[in-house]
């Protein structure tokens, strides 16, 4: 379905541990009874998974921060990969000395746009001046993410040199609130996504609008609202669009995405960065990935049964997935309410419960002006918290950091994870959830952390570091929960570090939530390196790519140019 590239994969290493992601043409990249939060979205969501080149401003966390940049995929081979697809000729010649319609080898440095801005012709390429078999040499796919926190839109330019459509470079840009926020308003949440649908016509030829499919993907925080409010605003969303603007509308392009296929495309885009899945890649040892949202978590590996005694048990976190002439079977799982906001809400309310009980007061004894200690926000920090005691409006309350730091937030984290609930069918992760055991059916590959887990550690590490162990990451929560003396010790005199500390109380839960989920959900063993990036290639990782790949390739809407 789709075609290769040569990408350097990642190099091996005897230690298994911290490994450089590679440079290339292309830049560098470098069981508890108490249950989670299922309420309202929180009003802190003030987050989103940007670019390294994407303008956000984190002071004021109320703001609708606005975000723009571009990226760029690396040229292709010389001559492109063949692949056998359904939509294709698979009868094409693969030898590529003998395919008439190979594209013209490279010559001196990259001559190829990089962005919109230094794009000559964005209604053409520079890589050829004929498309391969009947698609047209230029395509556009625009891919909007409606997240818990915000809306995004990446608008991806690929040319047809080859068999498949590659990748020249994205677009992207972001905005908040998300569509979940304008629950009771379907139009007020259609029009959010003006902007962006503005930017799209600003970086795409007019002549290529009618040909250029649109999708809205929503996620976890739309369909925590329920059937009739989500459906009221994607219907809304499709209606505005299709009204709006020229764009086409696909059947089936405007909706909540399951879980499984947010996690698979996610997949799909980073092992496709690294060149490890596709037509003509030997390696075996794809990367794991773990996505980390504001109301949803989703894990993604390939498991390895080969000399295993034991059976990859059937059900829904089995997906079988067919990607460019090779068979690849998936174990996923998505979290839905272990996305780090609802990590945060379920932990606040579980230490207010745990404080009123140890006080001997109710619930209802909670008023504005109640301060209780917690253990998960840095020592000496203060936060405002909105609480949600059973069968009573939300309350505002104020929490400070308390004496037990990372160890003591810990063991909060970890009862509301659920590790002891039931497990029916072992081995399992937590919440009772089914999981193949990463030591004996995924022992090699890499992990890839993204979204939330690359937000809060990347800051943390040191310059130009991609990678850490789950070790490392329990120190560097440890001494965040610590405070200001401890975050002296290990960062220095790093200004920039300590601004992100100080503005952000939570920062101690989050990470020991993060903590909590990779080493008691998902066991994974302190020493795996894992690699925090928010790019590949110039390309946000996520699921965008994989998912814009999926809608340009079936794309038939036909323009003239």
């Amino acid at each position: 379905m789709f075609s290769s590239r040569k990408y350097t994969p990642l190099p091996t290493s005897s230690e298994g541990h911290r490994r450089k992601l590679p440079v290339t043409d292309g830049g560098s990249y470098a069981d508890s009874a108490y249950e989670p939060y299922v309420g309202a979205e929180p009003d802190d969501d003030e987050d989103y998974t940007a670019p390294p080149n994407t303008a956000v401003d984190h002071a004021d966390e109320d703001n609708h921060d606005l975000g723009v940049g571009s990226g760029t995929a690396p040229p292709p081979p010389s001559h492109p990969v063949s692949t056998a697809d359904e939509d294709e000729d698979e009868d094409e010649d693969e030898d590529e000395d003998e395919d008439e319609d190979e594209v013209p080898p490279m010559t001196g440095g990259n001559k190829h746009p990089t962005s919109f801005e230094t794009d000559p012709s964005p209604e053409s390429t520079t890589y050829c001046s004929k498309a391969y078999g009947v698609k047209p040499i230029v395509q556009y796919a625009l891919t909007i993410d409606a997240g818990s926190t915000g809306s995004r839109i990446h608008v991806y330019k690929f040319h047809n040199c080859g068999p498949s459509p590659q990748l020249e470079y994205e677009t992207f840009m972001m905005l908040k609130p998300g569509l979940s926020s304008f629950k009771d308003d379907p139009t007020a949440a259609a029009a959010s996504l003006d902007p962006l649908m503005e930017e799209a016509m600003r970086v795409m030829p007019k002549s290529l609008w009618s040909c250029s499919p649109v999708e809205v993907k929503a996620t976890a925080g739309l369909r925590l609202l329920g059937d009739k409010q989500s459906t009221a605003i994607l219907e809304e969303v499709r209606n505005h669009l299709e009204s709006k603007y020229k764009f086409p509308v696909p059947k089936g392009a405007i909706e909540i995405m399951e879980g499984k296929d947010e996690g698979v495309y996610a997949w799909i885009t980073a092992n496709y960065l690294l060149n490890k899945i596709g037509e003509g890649v030997k390696t075996t040892d794809t990367l794991a990935v773990m996505d980390l949202g504001g109301a949803s978590t989703q894990i993604v590996f390939e498991p390895d049964f080969t000399n295993s005694t034991d059976d990859f048990h059937e059900g829904d976190h089995k997906y079988e997935l067919s990607f460019m002439g090779k068979n690849h079977t998936l174990y996923q799982h998505s979290y839905l309410n272990y996305g780090l906001m609802r990590a945060r809400r379920s932990v606040h309310n579980l230490v207010a419960f745990m404080w009123q009980f140890s006080q001997q007061d109710e619930w209802d004894a909670l008023t504005e002006e109640t301060v209780v200690p917690n253990a998960c926000l840095s020592r000496g920090s203060k936060r405002r918290v909105s609480l949600d005691p059973p069968g009573r409006p939300a309350v505002n309350v104020t929490m400070h950091g308390a004496n037990g730091g990372y160890e003591s937030c810990k063991r909060t984290v970890e009862l509301m994870m659920g590790k002891e609930s039931l497990c029916k069918v072992e081995p399992c992760s937590f919440n009772g959830v089914y999981q193949p055991a990463l030591l004996d059916h995924f022992p090699k590959g890499d992990f890839l952390a993204l979204s939330y887990f690359t937000d809060r550690i990347k800051p943390l590490l040191a310059s130009k570091a991609d990678s850490l162990t789950l070790k490392d990451l329990k120190g560097i929560a440890s001494d965040v929960c610590d405070g200001p003396t401890s975050w002296k010790k290990r960062w220095g005199d790093n200004q920039e570090v300590m601004d992100e500390l100080e503005g952000r109380p939570e920062y101690c839960l989050d990470l020991t939530f993060m903590v909590g989920l990779l080493g008691l959900g998902y066991e994974i063993h302190d020493d795996r390196a894992l690699l925090v990036e928010k790019q590949l290639r110039g390309i946000e990782l996520g699921w965008a790519l994989g998912a814009g790949l999926a809608l340009v390739e079936k794309a038939s809407f036909k323009c003239v140019v």
